[in-house]
């Protein structure tokens, strides 16, 4: 049964892509606990209700870990090569469909409806960074964090999934360069010494 998708909202990417990615889930830590709702992101993620109904914790895993390596790209033309052969992968096509309302509007549509998760991330992707460019996406520089972000922030400076990430790794470089002037700096007894030698 062909499905007809159009894309899905860019904060429910990222949200599977960090809830379920196997990579993001290892390096804080959350490898262990249990995945989240299967429900809550299969309502956010806004797909047709018949593949979302059959989303499974599987599929939502299997599906972030392909899209992380599309966030993980380490330039431009490896990320469009990523992305050209995911989507080529899934056998998704331009198509013409009719709105609700009647209106013609561009959309997508596979045969697979199995590929339905990972074609309207894609299209997503394809669309957002053809609009914005790859210096758009990638992975958190923090500490023990491989989130993936989209920014969409007027500067395009962002360079961690969260503010908790940044306010982490700042209180962590602060308390480094810390560290390292207290080690330069003469100590007090140091010091007594120094002086009782020169009287």
């Amino acid at each position: 049964m062909a499905v007809t998708l159009t894309g899905i909202p860019l904060d429910a990417l990222t949200e599977l892509v960090n809830g379920w990615g196997t990579l993001p889930r290892q390096e804080d830590g959350r490898g262990s606990e249990p995945l989240p709702s299967t429900a809550g992101i299969a309502q956010k993620l806004a797909l047709p209700a018949h593949v979302g109904t059959a989303l499974t914790p599987q599929t939502l895993t299997d599906a972030a870990d392909c899209l992380h390596g599309v966030f993980s790209a380490p330039d431009g033309g490896t990320c469009a090569r990523s992305l050209t052969n995911l989507l080529s992968d899934t056998g998704i096509r331009p198509v013409v469909d009719i709105a609700a309302d009647g209106a013609l509007r561009a959309a997508w549509s596979l045969e697979n409806t199995g590929h339905a998760l990972v074609a309207a991330a894609g299209v997503t992707l394809r669309e957002y960074l053809t609009d914005h460019g790859f210096a758009r996406i990638g992975v958190c520089t923090g500490a023990r964090c491989a989130d993936v972000y989209i920014d969409q922030s007027p500067g395009g400076r962002r360079r961690f999934c969260s503010v908790t990430c940044q306010n982490r790794t700042r209180v962590a470089a602060f308390r480094s360069r810390k560290e390292a002037a207290s080690d330069r700096a003469p100590h007090r007894d140091d010091r007594v010494r120094t002086d009782k030698r020169d009287g």
